[in-house]
């Protein structure tokens, strides 16, 4: 939030102000969406955005949001203009309400890391509507994607970065692509993008948004449908032959019960056979229903024909925006991360 100087009133629409000083005055209360990472939590941000007013000061915000919309504006002779002062003034009103209320975002994820340097990812993410989940960046998709290099640099090393790598990863769910485009600018690497069809649009654009900075940093990317179940329509002709992915990346994929046998299936039918590939999933621990989810995931990969059991797992503490952004304390969650393979 930019705020407002304490000498520096907010503009009586009773005075008639011009276009440009309410459009100022707006741009003055925007709300930024958090961005947080290793250096600087939640929490701490969202802290330093109250900071910015008074509870006085947030009354008069809101006052002066709500009597822009009410208002006719009549005294600003052009329609465009006045649509913009009501669409701006609304933009800002949602940005007080919270994550789910808020209309398009974007935000720039930033990364840093002796073994990898440092870059930002810009991520856009549309209104949230209906069941559209897969149109949010949740936090365990940032919390994976800091953490790959370690990963490369330990147990998934003979995959990354010995002589006998694999070249393409797949990621399942990807939602607004964050896990997948860091893996491809951090582990240098061709990335698949995939997630439901209505997902796509979005997708594809983060995936265009970020191409020239990946391909930079040595990675590709590419955006294609693949439902977990799925009809031939809704699987990408590059993921009908099966057991072609030697590395498979998924972060908190599990939102309904049948979400577990669905992605178990979609991991055995893409995942190769050979004993030395691997699937890296992340699912957060946010309740008993999600720690019971993933549960019956780790239960469903072991009752495949070539069965997929755990070689390395951790619960890694991190923070989610899951919530309405009210309770600062419901955004600290635990992160399950596991390593898992087929067994010989």
């Amino acid at each position: 939030m930019r705020g407002i100087e304490e000498d520096e009133d907010l503009p009586h629409l009773w005075q008639k102000p011009a276009y440009s000083v309410i459009l100022e005055a707006l741009e003055k209360l925007r709300v930024e969406p958090p961005v947080w990472g290793a250096k600087v939590s939640r929490s701490e941000i969202i802290k330093q955005q109250a900071a910015v007013q008074t509870a006085h000061e947030r009354k008069e915000a809101i006052a002066f949001l709500s009597s822009i919309i009410k208002s006719g504006l009549s005294w600003l002779g052009d329609d465009d203009e006045r649509e913009v002062i009501w669409e701006e003034a609304s933009k800002r009103m949602s940005e007080r309400c919270g994550r789910t209320a808020m209309g398009e975002i974007i935000r720039s994820w930033p990364f840093e890391n002796p073994d990898y340097g440092s870059f930002s990812l810009t991520i856009r993410e549309p209104p949230l509507t209906g069941d559209s989940l897969g149109l949010k960046t949740w936090g365990s998709s940032y919390a994976l994607a800091q953490r790959l290099h370690e990963f490369a640099s330990g147990p998934l090393a003979h995959l990354v970065r010995s002589s006998q790598k694999t070249e393409e990863v797949l990621e399942l769910g990807s939602g607004t692509g964050l896990l997948g485009l860091a893996a491809a600018s951090i582990w240098r690497k061709t990335v698949y993008l995939t997630d439901l069809p209505e997902i796509m649009s979005n997708l594809e654009h983060n995936a265009s948004l970020n191409r020239a900075l990946v391909e930079e940093r040595g990675g590709r990317v590419e955006a294609a449908p693949l439902t977990w179940g799925g009809s031939e329509e809704e699987v990408d002709p590059r993921f009908r032959s099966g057991k072609r992915f030697e590395l498979i990346i998924v972060a908190d994929p599990l939102y309904d019960d049948d979400h577990p046998a669905l992605l178990a299936s979609a991991i055995d039918e893409q995942l190769a056979l050979n004993p030395d590939a691997r699937v890296l999933v992340m699912v957060p621990q946010r309740d008993e229903i999600t720690k019971g989810l993933c549960r019956t995931l780790r239960a469903e990969l072991g009752r495949h024909t070539n069965p997929l059991i755990c070689h390395h797992e951790n619960i890694v503490d991190g923070e989610d925006d899951w919530g309405d952004g009210n309770n600062d304390d419901s955004q600290q969650v635990g992160f399950w991360w596991g390593i898992l393979g087929r067994s010989s």
